[in-house]
């Protein structure tokens, strides 16, 4: 049977809902409405329903996965998104927003509209599936309505969510958000790495890169301040003789996560240094490092040879100064 053609949807402009409570969490207060981006952490095909699990942690399903669980053709869910805000709504419309209210839910709009992978995806949250597919499983009429039933009385409940979390291999108790996950996993390769005495620059400048990170600024495989740190420090360390004042600085293996460019020379052989010259190490990076002005120029460089935007250069810049975290 061919399909009907696609009628454009309306939506209102991007806010963050109330549908972070699903996610036990409390609900984003007006400015960090105006400030949360949310991204997609992961997404799939399961089953021929196409699924994902937004930044922030909620499951959710796209319109044509949502339309296939009801027995409906996938325009019928886009022209319900088009119904959404209108001004006398229509009766649809009235009563999943009941069913949503009588769970204490309230949606200003029916989904998300993240991009993945250079794409705009329609992300309708779990809650939102479910009171369409109650809806069209006990309210609506129509001829595919068994459809709505047999997947409503599968998926009711938390069911949908879980089967999601499931098959996407998701856990949102332990899940690192995908923002920080590779800050964590560059932490947990280094962890006990470094040996007994000895001090590695990525850990000891973790610090700014958290400062970074909390200012939306996260590292990853073309922001990797350690090197430039190192290089520096490394020069700072022969020209000033350190090794007759504070000891042998010796090398350790130091691996990148496998989805890191610098990977492929893993294990890569890093300096660290004697703990005896911690103080002196942070003394320099505090006044030489980010004072004299090294950091900036190595996020200028950075612009210059387009591996970050120079948005991202002047926003870190801000965000860490001498009178700031350090």
């Amino acid at each position: 049977m061919p399909e009907k053609p696609q009628k454009p949807a309306t939506v209102p402009p991007n806010k963050i809902n109330t549908l972070m409570e699903l996610a036990g969490r409390k609900p984003a207060t007006t400015k960090q409405q105006k400030t949360l981006d949310l991204g997609v952490d992961r997404q799939a095909e399961v089953d021929g329903l196409e699924m994902g699990i937004l930044s922030d942690g909620t499951p959710f399903l796209t319109g044509r996965a949502l339309a296939s669980l009801c027995g409906l053709h996938h325009s019928v869910i886009q022209d319900l998104t088009a119904d959404w805000e209108e001004a006398i709504p229509k009766a649809r419309v009235s009563s999943i927003r009941a069913i949503l209210s009588a769970r204490g839910l309230s949606f200003d709009k029916p989904h998300e509209t993240p991009r993945h992978r250079g794409k705009v995806i329609s992300a309708y949250p779990d809650a939102v599936c479910l009171a369409v597919l109650e809806y069209y499983a006990f309210e609506a009429g129509g001829k595919n309505r068994d459809i709505a039933v047999k997947n409503f009385r599968a998926l009711a409940g938390h069911a949908l969510r879980e089967f999601i979390f499931l098959h996407l291999g998701y856990d949102p108790n332990t899940n690192v958000p995908q923002v920080w996950r590779q800050f964590h996993d560059r932490v947990s390769l280094v962890y006990n790495a470094v040996p007994s005495g000895y001090f590695g620059i990525f850990k000891e400048i973790s610090e700014m890169i958290v400062t970074l990170g909390q200012a939306g600024l996260h590292i990853d495989d073309k922001f990797v301040p350690d090197i430039s740190v190192g290089s520096c420090w490394g020069k700072h360390w022969v020209a000033s003789i350190y090794d007759l004042h504070y000891g042998q600085r010796i090398k350790f293996d130091h691996n990148y996560p496998d989805y890191f460019p610098q990977a492929l020379s893993n294990p890569q052989e890093v300096w660290c240094y004697p703990e005896a010259a911690l103080g002196e190490f942070r003394r320099w990076f505090r006044e030489n490092y980010i004072g004299d002005g090294k950091f900036e120029a190595y996020l200028l460089n950075k612009v210059h040879d387009k591996s970050l935007p120079d948005t991202f250069a002047k926003r870190a810049i801000a965000a860490y100064t001498p009178e700031g975290s350090v």
